[in-house]
């Protein structure tokens, strides 16, 4: 009988500890048994926005020479082109406030609220006999980068090379949420068109995949809450360290007391 109460504690520890694993894994209701297919219907071309940074390359396969004058902003920012280091970034066009880009001959060009490829279909339209006989050109968006803070292992600002990523992604590149961190309140801060949005993501859902979110836009913040158990176990380090100070600090004043009266 005696032994009742210690298996009660030992039971309900248990319990608590399953029940904090439950909130841990993401996905939880995507069947792993099987392989399952599943159309993407909320993957939606980016729409360039001012203060966005391009790299526009023009080619000419005529002329080489002729295509050079367009390539200004392919220029290394210390001059080194040979140093493609994230030190000495491309320069690139920046869009600015009201959506337009300065480009060489052709003057002031509207580029906000198009897509990547419609900017390069109308780019190589404009171009096309009477600068360049046959131009390709290739537009490439510089700056896509997402914030990610709160409970992971790196917060950061990441910069990514393509305008194609996803909230697991840009979490991966963070080094993943740390196992206090809560998977079910997981804020995305977004700003389209002068508003700014707050998006509650739950990763622990299958949906996530469906969500008009789950494709992260230029400059979207990610904010990862840590649950009760990492601010309870920092909280108790620092009062441990101050308990210890304190004691410390106690026995240092008795021992000088006692030294001074012999």
């Amino acid at each position: 009988m005696k032994f009742y109460p210690f298996l009660a504690i030992i039971a309900v520890l248990f319990l608590a500890s399953c029940d904090s694993y439950k909130q841990v894994p993401y996905f939880q209701d995507l069947d792993r048994s099987s392989v399952i297919q599943q159309d993407i219907r909320n993957a939606v071309p980016y729409t360039i926005q001012p203060n966005d940074i391009l790299g526009i390359y023009t080619s000419d396969a005529a002329s080489r020479e002729a295509a050079e004058p367009f390539n200004f902003n392919l220029t290394r920012e210390n001059g080194v082109n040979g140093d493609s280091s994230p030190t000495n970034p491309i320069t690139g066009i920046l869009v600015d406030s009201k959506g337009y880009i300065q480009y060489p001959l052709l003057g002031s060009i509207k580029v906000a609220g198009y897509t990547i490829t419609e900017l390069k279909e109308q780019l190589t339209k404009s171009l096309k006999g009477t600068y360049l006989k046959s131009p390709i050109v290739n537009v490439r968006l510089l700056n896509f980068r997402i914030s990610v803070m709160g409970d992971v292992a790196k917060p950061d600002v990441y910069t990514f090379q393509t305008d194609n990523i996803t909230i697991p992604q840009a979490l991966a590149a963070a080094g993943d949420l740390s196992i206090t961190a809560k998977r079910t309140t997981v804020l995305l801060v977004r700003e389209v068109d002068g508003k700014r949005i707050f998006v509650p993501i739950d990763l622990t859902q299958k949906k996530l995949f469906e969500s008009p979110y789950y494709y992260l836009r230029n400059n979207d913040i990610i904010y990862v809450d840590p649950d009760k158990t990492k601010f309870a176990t920092v909280s108790r380090g620092y009062r441990n360290v101050t308990i210890g100070i304190a004691t410390i600090s106690a026995l240092a004043l008795v021992a000088t007391v006692f030294l001074y009266k012999r």
